[in-house]
């Protein structure tokens, strides 16, 4: 499983074969839409977590170009599906079995709403299982006790959440999450994209190190094995 960082939540993983995009935020993104070419993206599927333009600016985009499909909640794909692109449903506590692995949609505590104002139903989070490794793509959430209910159905190998603040949890909590996740190796995400979200890298390092955790910040096109 190899897991590659386009800025924001957006990422490419790579999963026996296919492809899965997370979250699209990189033509209007500063620091990785000079790149990433999201006209030479592959995709299978694209997974988004809710609706603000920061997940979502260009789902369009790449399913135009690739066919893939969008897995979302039944607000976010009726969306899509009434633009005429394949999507495949979900919603929070289920799961289902892709040809790449399992994906259960969990619970985020954020809000969800369109650049045109159409709400995008509840945020959540995804937890893929596949190639015998749990990872937990949170989504855009504040720290909440259900994050303790993941790790009693998948051990994880990593856990994906954000660090920037203000919007979403910042780094004390997300140092939190990894407790109640029983994870040790984070990805960080939802951070520098814009002045509201600008983190101190070593600082935050330095917090999950504390802890005897490991806090991962890719480079914009950086990649990692899970």
């Amino acid at each position: 499983m190899k897991i590659t960082f386009f800025g924001q939540n957006s990422f490419h993983i790579e999963i026996a074969g296919k492809n899965i995009i997370v979250d699209p935020f990189i033509s209007g993104n500063e620091l990785s839409k000079d790149k990433v070419d999201i006209h030479s993206l592959k995709a299978d599927y694209i997974l988004v977590t809710h609706a603000h333009q920061d997940h979502t600016l260009d789902v369009e985009s790449i399913a135009k170009n690739t066919g893939a499909t969008i897995v979302s909640n039944f607000e976010i794909t009726n969306y899509y599906e009434e633009k005429g692109f394949t999507v495949h449903p979900m919603n929070h506590g289920g799961s289902w079995k892709f040809d790449f692995g399992k994906v259960k949609y969990v619970h985020a505590i954020h809000t969800s709403t369109f650049a045109d104002g159409t709400h995008g139903g509840q945020p959540g989070g995804f937890v893929i299982s596949a190639e015998e490794k749990n990872i937990y793509i949170a989504g855009d959430t504040a720290l909440t006790m259900d994050m303790k209910l993941i790790p009693m159905q998948f051990p994880l190998d990593l856990a994906i959440l954000p660090i920037g603040d203000n919007f979403t949890m910042g780094v004390d909590d997300a140092v939190i999450a990894s407790d109640f996740l029983d994870c040790n190796r984070i990805l960080g995400c939802h951070y520098d994209t814009f002045g509201f979200i600008k983190i101190d890298h070593g600082l935050a390092k330095e917090k999950f190190t504390m802890k005897k955790k490991e806090l991962i910040l890719l480079p914009i096109n950086g990649s990692l094995e899970v």
